[in-house]
């Protein structure tokens, strides 16, 4: 998932808000996740009003004894599978859409398994094995045919809606056909429709001229319990996209359109109550709602409340003082909060990786990037430990990124450390120099770095590389732009070669957990777009576009994985990429909570469908 999550400074954080920018293929799908930054650290700049008040359940709050630092990362703290009393959320960010085809916010795909189910879903397990796909409302995770074009899911029995009504195959396929009405039905991914209609042929459901609006032909539904799809071509990761909220079902006579986000029809087990925007939601048991159909969502709780206020200070402190039980943003206790927190309830705090990359990138296209050994010549130069000590430190910015494939994706090995950044954490200045002399600047040269001004943390580490470099000759200049303005400024090759951006910062991470889902928009030479590129570095190595084809006709994720680390391997050795960190954030865990643990699926956030509370 893509939704780009950096630290909070005050207020907010920069994880969720798409910032209104087109979607035209799968890399503007992930920079709609980026963007969602910009609304969170404005909101943390300008949100000072405290809002509503928390209230404690029968007493409990969320202050008693706590099972310990790290307590769920990789494991499970307090495991429990008691139900009853209220899930409280606090959140500085309304999701951009409650709609399950719409919404792009990393936490809302996350609370959306209370009230929306798919096909296939995430593995309800801590760490990486959550990456792993399983059953939700189909019998298994699908019959795919001998050529890898046509999947085939049979519904298993007693999955309802909110009034009792079966969920169908029809209900299926008519959800992710909104996905067509891009003119309606805006902001969500797109990559179902991508694969199953790259020609887009299909106009959507409100322009369907057949009489069921069922007109899709790359879905078909033989009976109410059959559904099946055919690809015009293989696509390994296709099962990926089936477990995104956009596969949810929808049921005709329930849709309201562009309004269908303020009360989404429930087949998951709860339904939602209540929903005032940039206010809160209110939640309770779906009584139709079977266990015995759902191996998933624990649905301990009775009820799930959202709070929404606007100043990150005050939420972190309601988080403290035991008012509410989880920031459902989980953007990361902000400096003040995470000062105390760290200090007096260290037992409270998790600590774990995002599946972002924090990076600076060369573009090939400015002189003198376009030679490999004034790349390297940056590379050697840079102080990693200064980087990441702009980026929060160990615990708020992360480890030290040796490469750009992040540990949660299947490919990785962050031991492979090609530059020996480990070893040379402040740089290696006489490497840097040699590299220098390789490309016929033995006395250093001028760049400007691009950075956004509204990342504070993003400033700070151009900052820190203007230092380091200037110390092996290497002048640079920092361009602040505008961060709403990303696609059009750093997204637009023409705008880079026209400012001489020869090193933009950048952070990023994956709408799904594979190596196409991360690495592909950034370094395939077939994402190349004039406007909302984020191959900044205009990599173009038919090699690596052709591991990405390998990869992709795989369906088994460890064959696949073979090719993404080749894939890394090779970027690696284009010297295009200065990983910065691998980022971890810092979030609170109340007392209350049991069940708890943090899954690498929803990039580092708790699975928020097995909670439960004391």
């Amino acid at each position: 998932m893509c939704q780009e999550a950096t630290q909070t400074v005050g207020p907010a954080k920069d994880r969720h808000s798409h910032g209104g920018c087109e979607i035209v293929t799968t890399n503007s799908s992930s920079r709609r996740r980026l963007a969602a930054s910009a609304a969170l650290v404005v909101a943390a700049l300008v949100g000072t009003a405290a809002c509503g008040g928390g209230g404690k359940d029968d007493g409990a709050d969320g202050k008693g004894k706590a099972p310990g630092f790290n307590a769920a990362v990789g494991k499970i703290a307090n495991p429990s599978d008691k139900k009853g009393g209220t899930i409280k959320f606090i959140g500085t960010q309304d999701s951009d859409s409650w709609d399950p085809q719409r919404g792009y916010y990393g936490f809302m795909w996350d609370f959306a398994r209370y009230y929306t189910r798919q096909l296939i879903t995430f593995k309800p397990v801590p760490g990486t094995e959550s990456t792993e796909l399983v059953a939700d409302m189909a019998t298994d995770t699908g019959q795919v045919s001998a050529d890898k074009k046509t999947y085939t899911f049979k519904l298993k029995e007693g999955v309802n809606w909110e009034d009792g009504k079966p969920v169908t195959s029809k209900d299926i396929k008519y959800g992710i056909e909104r996905i067509w009405a891009q003119d309606k039905i805006s902001g969500g991914p797109i990559y179902l429709q991508q694969v199953l209609d790259p020609k887009k042929e299909y106009q959507g459901p409100y322009k369907d001229k057949s009489a069921d609006k069922l007109g899709l032909k790359a879905i078909e539904t033989p009976d109410d319990k059959t559904i099946v799809f055919k690809l015009p071509k293989p696509n390994g990761d296709f099962l990926q996209m089936l477990a995104m909220p956009a596969a949810t079902p929808v049921r005709q006579d329930k849709d309201t359109v562009e309004k269908y986000g303020l009360k989404p029809f429930s087949n998951g087990p709860y339904k939602i109550d209540s929903y005032t925007p940039n206010k809160g939601m209110e939640l309770s048991r779906n009584p139709n709602w079977k266990k015995e159909t759902d191996t998933v969502r624990k649905a301990l709780p009775d009820k799930v409340s959202l709070k929404l206020i606007t100043n990150a200070d005050d939420m972190d402190n309601r988080l403290i003082e035991g008012d509410y039980d989880v920031d459902i943003n989980a953007t990361g206790i902000s400096p003040a909060g995470r000062t105390k927190a760290l200090r007096d309830h260290k037992a409270n705090v998790d600590n774990p990786q995002t599946g972002f990359i924090r990076y600076a990138v060369f573009p090939q296209t400015v002189k003198p990037m376009d030679n490999i050994h004034c790349r390297k010549a940056v590379i050697y130069g840079a102080d990693h430990k200064s980087l990441q000590t702009a980026r929060g430190g160990p615990m708020a910015g992360g480890d030290i990124a040796t490469n750009m494939l992040p540990p949660s994706i299947k490919g990785s090995d962050a031991k492979y450390d090609p530059y020996n950044v480990l070893k040379d954490t402040t740089g290696n200045v006489a490497k840097a120099k040699e590299e220098l002399k390789a490309c016929g600047k033995p006395n250093g040269f001028e760049t400007t770095i691009a950075v956004r001004n509204n990342k504070p943390q993003e400033i700070a580490t151009a900052e820190s590389m203007q230092a380091s470099l200037e110390k092996i000759g290497i002048k640079v200049q920092i361009d602040q732009y505008d961060g709403a303005q990303t696609s059009g400024i750093i997204g637009a090759p023409k705008n880079v070669d026209k400012k001489n951006y020869g090193i933009i910062i950048m952070g990023w991470g994956a709408d799904f957990p594979t190596g196409q889902g991360f690495s592909q928009p950034l370094v395939d030479s077939r994402f190349i777009l004039d406007s909302g590129n984020n191959n900044f570095s205009m990599l173009k190595d038919k090699s690596i576009d052709g591991l990405f084809d390998k990869a992709m006709l795989e369906t088994d994720p460890d064959k696949a994985a073979e090719y993404y680390k080749q894939i890394n391997e090779k970027v690696s050795e284009r010297a295009v990429y200065l990983p910065f960190t691998f980022e971890k954030n810092v979030i609170w865990r109340s007392s209350r909570l049991t069940n708890v643990y943090t899954a690498d699926s929803y990039n580092g956030r708790y699975d928020y469908a097995s909670l439960g509370v004391k």
